[in-house]
């Protein structure tokens, strides 16, 4: 199953705790025409979330039996043992009802997704004021161990490297200027 590139993706990156979510969600309340793609995760859901709604939380076996299938856009092992992707049917799903897919993804997936479909692929990176303010965030999540808070900066500081590789940047060093930053942004990419 091919991916026309007639049709567009956005994609919203950063590393874990920059915001993205929350400025994903911004944009699906004030956008009409985009449509949230819901990733596939091997992970336990967090409080709150629900499956197939937030994530397709589904067992590694059956991840791992996608991936051979080859029903992924894109897929990462972004911890260990916890995968993640986005499955082609989501994206048609979206596509077929005459919306523009946002993806709330990792940084390495949207690489590989802007260098699959470069033609009419926005890639947004989020980029927190610094490495500290990143991990008082994840910290105050109150989701993490000392390890796995470590793991995450780590991962952090390594994906920032890569920033001046998406399409735009926006600092989200003040909530609701980058809501707006990131509105004017899908609005340039979606008129033309």
């Amino acid at each position: 199953m091919e991916i026309s590139n007639h049709r567009k993706i956005i994609i919203i990156t950063a590393p874990s705790g920059a915001g993205k979510s929350t400025i994903t969600h911004y944009l699906l309340s004030n956008f009409p025409n985009l449509c949230f793609s819901i990733s596939a995760a091997t992970r336990a859901p967090r409080e709150g979330e629900v499956n197939g709604k937030d994530y397709h939380f589904i067992s590694q076996d059956a991840f791992l039996s996608h991936i051979q299938n080859d029903d992924f856009v894109e897929w990462e092992m972004v911890y260990e043992g916890k995968y993640y992707g986005t499955l082609k049917t989501e994206i048609y799903r979206i596509w077929n009802e005459a919306k523009t897919p946002v993806l709330d993804i990792d940084v390495s997936g949207a690489l590989h997704i802007k260098q699959t479909y470069p033609a009419d692929t926005l890639t947004i990176f989020i980029e927190p004021p610094s490495i500290n303010v990143l991990k008082e965030r994840l910290a105050s999540r109150g989701t993490e161990t000392a390890e796995s808070l470590a793991t995450r900066v780590n991962k952090a500081a390594y994906e920032l490297s890569f920033k001046h590789q998406f399409d735009k940047v926006i600092l989200n060093d003040n909530l609701q200027k980058a809501c707006s930053e990131a509105a004017e942004i899908i609005s340039t990419f979606l008129a033309y």
